[in-house]
């Protein structure tokens, strides 16, 4: 199961902050990424019973269209194509991960729940942690955005040439994720305008996934 990228920040879009709430702001973020994690979930359900290599077709196409949002321009991070976006990706993740998630339903209930478990404390913590520093963490962003790129694709290539998933990769991909919540969150309440709404949605999809990867790894590998 490879973990994902985080899309770029839109640190520098010329739009300007727009006379929107926070809360308004952040109820919109977090309306958009709880039907992306339904998405996902519908994804692993239909997905259940895709052969390992259609699941990593799948996780590839996903991972695809991660980088397409973030390369690809305003279209992509703004409006009703970039939500639709969004979901179309978190439905391709969801096929990717479906068999994974099956097998653990199955043989490891246990190893399941507590990667769950452990994603939601560890997004709550993190991201209550953002929202309350009153310090600009922004500047954060793309170093750990890329340190994160680089390990999901160190994780990719062990995959593809069979090497199985490092435990420590795994950790490593865990806590960049999850001081990317962090982040996220603080950019949330100090910068976010309703032009940052689809791409802070994303990131912070993106970072509660690996984090549930990475845990789910972790966790198995006991």
């Amino acid at each position: 199961m490879p973990p994902f990228t985080q899309p770029r920040s839109g640190l520098g879009y010329a739009g300007g902050r727009s006379e929107v709430s926070t809360t308004t702001i952040f109820g919109r973020v977090m309306f958009l990424v709880g039907v992306a994690i339904g998405f996902l979930a519908l994804g692993t359900v239909v997905g259940k019973d895709l052969s390992q290599g259609t699941a990593l077709i799948c996780s590839f196409g996903g991972l695809g269209m991660l980088l397409v949002a973030s390369f690809g321009g305003d279209r992509f991070r703004v409006g009703t194509f970039a939500i639709g976006w969004l979901y179309a990706l978190a439905l391709l993740i969801g096929l990717g991960l479906g068999p994974a998630i099956a097998y653990f339903t199955a043989n490891q209930p246990a190893v399941l729940t507590q990667a769950a478990g452990g994603t939601a404390l560890t997004v709550v913590g993190m991201g209550a942690l953002g929202f309350t520093l009153s310090k600009d963490l922004a500047r954060w962003m793309r170093p750990l955005s890329i340190l994160v790129l680089i390990a999901v694709g160190i994780s990719i290539v062990m995959l593809v040439v069979g090497a199985g998933g490092s435990p420590i990769l795994s950790l490593v991909i865990y806590a960049v994720s999850a001081l990317l919540i962090l982040v996220n969150f603080n950019y949330l309440r100090k910068r976010a305008s309703e032009n940052d709404v689809v791409w802070l949605a994303t990131g912070i999809f993106v970072s509660i996934v690996n984090i549930f990867i990475s845990l789910l790894n972790l966790f198995s590998s006991r």
